[in-house]
């Protein structure tokens, strides 16, 4: 792959954009590639070429990543904000596991500018995300995807409609692995980021975490760091191949001792995720609640569960 089909395969991104905004933007990524080295670009190109064939680790790729914030320069307005720094000293260098809302193919590489941004490129190093099979599915999206080290793994077969096809013995083993791989990269130092509705909400409101993504927190000393995300399914709505600068806003709350979240639920992971989802909805605005909302019944042991944690 050439620079130029590079550059032509991201601008379907920017429908829209004047004439002159993405000659700018083709300026840039061209500075930037020729800085990186040619070296560098055929790397880069071999990886988008055949990325996720293997349920495995894909770690990110430095060019990738910087080409995103060149990117996001022109996609990310500058209002966008980040809150919550002040409880990253808490994790830093412990095993962590980050849980967000889910609302687009673009959450994790949002968070990953707002964390640059900040300054705070020591969480954004760290970042290995839980993927299912859809973010490899084709140049753009496996683009996105170096921007940090990714986990392929098979999707919940409640939520799947693609992988339907899959043997569940192999979807099983896939699952599995993936598990094992997450404790491994987390064991190493990566910050594992998982979004634990298991799918993109369609309506903005989240819906109930699965109780299997306690499977990821069994790593000793694992934190939870929850993450609220709004403005993501504007920015990159479902179903459109366009982005629109919309604002975008990420709140980060206090980290939970995972021990302590199991030990309180007695080691029942649907009481425990749900404490997780009540953690998260609490970052988000009202309407962005859905299944963790304040009015939502069954969720006493939950919400006591969350605010002893």
């Amino acid at each position: 792959m050439s620079a130029d089909a590079l550059t032509a395969a991201i601008a379907t991104f920017l429908a829209g954009r004047d004439a002159g905004t993405l000659r700018d933007i083709r300026a840039a990524f061209d500075r930037e590639i020729a800085d990186a080295g040619a070296d560098a670009f055929t790397h880069l190109t071999r990886r988008l070429a055949d990325e996720g064939a293997d349920w495995t680790y894909y770690p990110s790729d430095p060019l990738a990543r910087r080409l995103h914030h060149v990117l996001a320069e022109w996609l990310v307005p500058h209002d966008s904000a980040l809150f919550g720094i002040e409880h990253l000293a808490a994790v830093d260098g412990r095993p962590l596991v980050i849980i967000a809302n889910h609302l687009s193919y673009s959450d994790a590489n949002l968070l990953e500018v707002l964390l640059h941004r900040i300054g705070a490129d020591s969480l954004g190093d760290r970042l290995t995300v839980i993927a299912g099979p859809k973010v490899y599915s084709d140049v753009k999206r496996r683009f996105s995807s170096l921007c940090f080290g990714t986990i392929k793994v098979p999707q919940s077969h409640a939520l799947s409609t693609d992988q339907a096809v899959m043997d569940p013995r192999e979807a099983a083993r896939a699952a599995r692995r993936g598990i094992d791989i997450a404790h491994e990269r987390i064991r190493l130092g990566d910050a594992l980021l998982v979004f634990a509705e298991g799918t993109r909400s369609r309506t903005r409101g989240l819906q109930p975490m699965l109780a299997g993504v306690t499977r990821y927190l069994e790593v000793p000393g694992t934190y939870v760091l929850p993450v609220g995300l709004t403005g993501a399914d504007a920015w990159y709505p479902i179903g459109e191949e366009t982005l629109y600068p919309v604002r975008i806003v990420a709140r980060i709350g206090a980290p939970i001792e995972a021990r302590v979240l199991r030990e309180r639920a007695d080691g029942d992971r649907r009481l425990m995720m749900d404490a997780v989802g009540l953690a998260v909805a609490e970052l988000l605005p009202l309407e962005y609640r859905g299944a963790y909302a304040d009015d939502v019944r069954d969720l006493d042991d939950a919400r006591r569960l969350v605010s002893s944690a």
